[in-house]
């Protein structure tokens, strides 16, 4: 009996999330910051890495439960799947830049943790930085743009539609924002 409650907890959790309940939203943020924190400071990350890796992956759990992309199987689904999503986000940031020649994406066992901790250079780190500098930049757009191509893994189709513009505008959209931060990335500001 008490698994069912626990799993009925999680389905009013979906529904208070769905309807914006800005104290279940601030509860499930608050509540679960400190492990993804954690497992990226552990993991050559930073303070504001953890925040910027935590915040994308609230919101693109909120986003999936809004759109019913997300149903909860078991009693800590959702505080889970979050965790997940902010693992693979920040995974999926150490191999951007170094990983290039890397042509397979297999599951992500545990000792590949280490693995990409250790490959971590100065020069490596450094452009990292600047590209997430350069990515804050950008126009509103540009951002929502490239972070669901890149990180939420939509399709140009999907974006296009979000948009409300033609797949091929999306696509010279993003060739554009792709530019642009490739330009800022190159020439930093002094901050």
């Amino acid at each position: 009996m008490g698994e069912i409650r626990h799993i009925e907890r999680q389905f009013e959790l979906v529904t208070a999330i769905k309807a914006n309940n800005e104290r279940a939203l601030h509860k499930l943020y608050t509540e679960n910051f400190y492990k993804t924190e954690q497992y990226i400071l552990k993991n050559n990350g930073t303070m504001p890495q953890a925040k910027d890796i935590y915040q994308e992956a609230f919101i693109t759990v909120w986003r999936n439960i809004k759109d019913g992309k997300f149903v909860p199987e078991n009693e800590t689904a959702v505080q889970g799947y979050l965790y997940q999503i902010a693992k693979y986000k920040w995974l999926d940031f150490l191999r951007s830049s170094r990983f290039k020649k890397t042509t397979s994406f297999e599951p992500i066992e545990n000792n590949l943790e280490v693995d990409i901790s250790k490959e971590i250079d100065v020069e490596t780190e450094k452009k990292q930085k600047q590209t997430m500098k350069a990515f804050e930049r950008l126009g509103v757009e540009c951002k929502k743009l490239l972070a669901d191509f890149y990180y939420n893994k939509k399709s140009m189709r999907e974006i296009a539609s979000e948009f409300e513009i033609e797949e091929t505008s999306a696509r010279n959209k993003k060739y554009r924002c792709i530019n642009k931060l490739r330009e800022l990335t190159l020439s930093p500001t002094k901050s």
